[in-house]
């Protein structure tokens, strides 16, 4: 058996992870994975970049800043593997929400009212509302402030960001020191669940199938062990299909509810696995079926063309230069050659491109696969912008003269 220890946060979408491990996928590729829970994203990218796990549970937004020197030590990062889809909110104290369309149904429905609701009630507040984010290099963060600047709001001016891990969000918002915050499930179902708070807005309804989080390895350990990494992935790949189907739910979220993993009741977690929202306190939960997923239609497919948003959100926000050296590292993040090469054979799919126009596709879509074809999902953004990763410098002039 191979050793191979992996750093995550107690969340919904380290689901993969945790049944590679509990329900013995890893250990039938060779692979003795020694999962190791921590409570915050820097610990976990420290524990990564200095050698203490060989593999994390990573924001895919990290694993990009990481590599191009942005957060602390710069190291090279891979991630040839995507963990999910999506899966996180926006959830705000009841006060801020009640600032909103009164219908909570309403706000999930229609993400560009509640951007400009959200704007309005910024000056009523009686504060300068402040937002917990899990990470500055967060998707969660990267499509708040893609959502806030659409309605002219600058995130840097008029909202506090406060970094604070997943886990902590619950009790900030109960005391007070936040107004909402914008992380991955259980966490805004357990505001909800506690009357603290009311999601307002979900990733998936800012973008469609975008990125979240992934499994990241340090480049020069993955090009060392190639046949542990596709072991590993190989064994995650059954582990991501086993979570995706309902059948399977209920026995997940009992899984993930033990103190080890997530640590919070089961039946809270399975709200978002069957793809139930609860927006308020005693409402009934919203079907959103494009929540969270973990398999289907190529979720853990590494897009490059994703990486390359991720950095041109970084440029948008002035946290990157506009660079060709930053530009080509940022694409070589996300190794679609790898889980391609880990993979090839198998019953998955594997996409024939490694590119694509993101937020292109209003409809399914089959497309080339190994496997004959492929059917993706609606990808749009909710503003109906699309991204071409070969026109990165027009994408980014077309959002001036805003933030």
């Amino acid at each position: 058996m191979t050793p191979v220890s992996a750093a995550f946060l107690p969340l919904t979408d380290s689901a993969a992870l945790i049944v590679a491990q509990a329900l013995g996928f890893a250990e039938a590729e060779g692979i003795d994975l020694r999962l190791i829970r921590d409570t915050s994203w820097a610990n976990v990218r420290d524990r990564l970049v200095y050698g203490q796990v060989q593999a994390a549970h990573m924001l895919a937004p990290l694993a990009v800043a990481v590599t191009l020197g942005l957060s602390q030590h710069p190291a090279a990062i891979a991630a040839p593997f995507k963990l999910c889809v999506n899966g996180n909110a926006l959830t705000l104290s009841s006060e801020l929400a009640a600032a909103l369309d009164p219908k909570p149904r309403n706000r999930i429905d229609d993400p560009i009212a509640t951007a400009h609701d959200f704007a309005a009630a910024i000056g009523l507040h009686r504060r300068k509302p402040v937002i917990g984010i899990v990470h500055r290099f967060s998707s969660h963060a990267l499509m708040l402030r893609y959502w806030l600047g659409f309605a002219g709001m600058d995130p840097d001016r008029d909202i506090l960001l406060r970094v604070l891990p997943p886990s902590l969000m619950v009790e900030a918002l109960r005391a007070g020191e936040i107004d909402g915050f914008t992380a991955g499930e259980p966490w805004n179902s357990v505001a909800v669940a506690e009357g603290l708070g009311e999601i307002v807005a979900t990733g998936a309804g800012i973008w469609q199938r975008g990125v979240e989080k992934v499994l990241a390895f340090r480049e020069d350990w993955l090009e060392a062990n190639p046949d542990t990494v596709d072991r590993l992935l190989r064994a995650l790949d059954r582990a991501a299909a086993w979570c995706d189907d309902a059948v399977n739910h209920s026995r997940l979220a009992d899984l993930l509810s033990l103190p080890e993993y997530v640590g919070q009741p089961a039946e809270i977690i399975a709200l978002a696995l069957g793809g139930h929202l609860p927006l308020v306190r005693g409402g009934d939960p919203i079907e959103s079926p494009d929540f969270l997923f973990f398999h289907r239609e190529a979720a853990n497919f590494p897009w490059r063309s994703q990486a390359l948003w991720i950095y041109s959100q970084f440029v948008r926000w002035g946290m990157s230069t506009s660079d060709p050296a930053n530009e080509a590292a940022a694409a070589n993040v996300l190794r679609s050659d790898v889980y391609r090469r880990a993979l090839a054979g198998g019953s998955t799919p594997l996409p024939g491109a490694s590119m694509k126009l993101e937020g292109a596709l209003g409809a399914p879509l089959a497309v080339g696969s190994d496997l004959g074809t492929l059917t993706l999902g609606s990808d749009r953004f909710f503003d109906g912008r699309v991204f071409d990763p070969a026109e990165i410098a027009a994408y980014l002039e077309s959002f001036k003269p805003a933030f």
